[in-house]
């Protein structure tokens, strides 16, 4: 499908059984919510996972950034929720004052092997702690943010704090390299996510990152967990278990799609916009499993 399709039949070429979307970050500058609102509005599901860090109150707590681009993003999932998809939000560790609506005593209920009675709904959206999942080819499937697997997160909240910040500044050089290239007539390019591929420590933390999950995964009797938190999309079999992440809306803008028959795919939509800054076609960027 090409750049020239009318929206319409963009439109009914994107809908899928299921959307998983993560580290959407609004309240921050780094948030690319032009791009996180097109493709809100150019696709359509049966349900929706929001799978953490959706509201950035790390950020806003030391300074409040809000404009009309996240307010319409946030419109667009509440319109899901209106128009009958099943929206499911579990909160991760920059928006963890959502997990203090929750019931106490849910981290044993999550060791203890799920969390899918109880909960809250706000506004048509089920607030969970994490979910199950069964894909239509019958694929159980772990959904969770994934904070408390990364040591950094878990053991030192200080330092990830600290390391937030480094994070934050490298997204703000982030934003006025892309707008450099936008003037050049070049397509958007994620220098911040090119940095951490480079940095070793960065690539063997991710790795031993995906081994937790996937084990985590195992151990409870699933086919493959969900999840997001490290901002670096994946799709791949670890140890017999089927390790997937959504990716983020700062960097890489990707998503998690479930086709009707049960494929899943992942969808890079910044690069989908390579030559089109306001223009999003879909096209998967990962090989179906």
């Amino acid at each position: 499908m090409n750049a020239s399709s009318p929206p319409n039949a963009r439109h009914s070429g994107n809908t899928y059984r299921t959307i998983f979307i993560s580290d959407l970050h609004l309240g921050t500058r780094g948030c690319r919510s032009d791009f996180l609102a097109d493709f809100l509005r150019q696709t359509s599901c049966e349900k929706l996972f929001l799978v953490g860090d959706i509201i950035d109150g790390w950020r806003l707590r030391k300074s409040w950034y809000w404009d009309a681009m996240h307010d319409e993003v946030l419109r667009l999932i509440l319109r899901h929720a209106r128009t009958g998809t099943e929206v499911t939000y579990i909160p991760g560790n920059h928006d963890e004052m959502v997990r203090a609506w929750l019931p106490p005593h849910l981290p044993h209920v999550l060791e203890a092997g799920g969390w899918e009675g109880g909960g809250l709904e706000v506004a048509g959206i089920r607030v969970r702690g994490e979910a199950e999942h069964v894909t239509a080819d019958n694929r159980r499937l772990l959904v969770l943010h994934g904070d408390a697997f990364d040591s950094v997160v878990r053991y030192a909240r200080f330092i990830a704090l600290l390391g937030d910040g480094a994070y934050t500044a490298a997204l703000v050089v982030n934003r006025w390299f892309n707008a450099a290239r936008r003037r050049l007539g070049y397509p958007y390019w994620s220098l911040s996510a090119w940095l951490k591929r480079q940095v070793k420590g960065a690539v063997k933390a991710i790795d031993r990152y995906e081994a937790a999950l996937a084990g985590e995964a195992r151990r409870r009797g699933f086919d493959g967990v969900v999840c997001g938190h490290i901002h670096h999309a994946e799709m791949r079999e670890i140890g017999g278990v089927l390790y997937l992440n959504d990716g983020d809306w700062v960097e890489s803008c990707t998503a998690l799609v479930e086709h009707h028959d049960g494929r899943l795919e992942l969808i890079d939509w910044a690069a989908l916009n390579r030559y089109s800054f306001h223009a999003p076609q879909s096209r998967a960027v990962a090989e179906a499993v």
